[in-house]
């Protein structure tokens, strides 16, 4: 498979999960173990560019599959992505715990509406249903993916020249 773009290989056992593979076969921590039963959401990922809870994932079903966790999202300077930015921005973290699964779970909606009508302040919440949070409420978290959405929507209006423009140095 490849994580965050870099190829990765290695054997398996048949009940192991993705979480697993993650954390303790490639030690990407960013993916968080919670519930382990696919309730809590802090354990998301993005597998051939769909969220899905790792903890749910057998790793061998993933074989040749693109992974995505919370360490690809950041730009190789190391800033923050526009949605982690805009989470910053509007006090969408707290603890920090749940996170790593919201920005990859609420980055497949910013992504999928950059094109089209901004998602409704009910429609996000749907799709924050999948992920638990005890310590924001999700009123900010909501305000950071409407921000996010926003300011995703004037990129894609301004055209590839204003992104290119705007790109950091690597």
């Amino acid at each position: 498979m490849n994580v965050n773009g870099r190829p990765e290989q290695f054997s398996a056992r048949p009940n192991e999960l993705l979480v697993e593979r993650l954390r303790d076969g490639l030690g990407l921590t960013g993916t968080k173990v919670g519930c382990d039963t696919g309730q809590c959401g802090s354990c998301v990922v993005r597998l051939d560019g769909r969220s899905v809870k790792s903890c749910l994932v057998l790793t061998a079903s993933a074989a040749g599959a693109e992974v995505a966790t919370i360490e690809g999202v950041t730009t190789r300077g190391g800033e923050l992505s526009g949605l982690q930015e805009a989470l910053r921005q509007e006090h969408g973290t707290q603890c920090g715990f749940c996170t790593p699964g919201m920005v990859m779970a609420l980055g497949e909606l910013v992504e999928a509406t950059a094109d089209g009508p901004a998602p409704t302040e009910p429609e996000i919440r749907e799709w924050l249903t999948g992920n638990l949070c005890r310590c924001t409420g999700y009123h900010s978290v909501v305000r950071g993916v409407q921000r996010a959405c926003a300011a995703t929507r004037d990129e894609v209006a301004a055209g590839p020249a204003a992104t290119t423009a705007a790109a950091p140095e690597v």
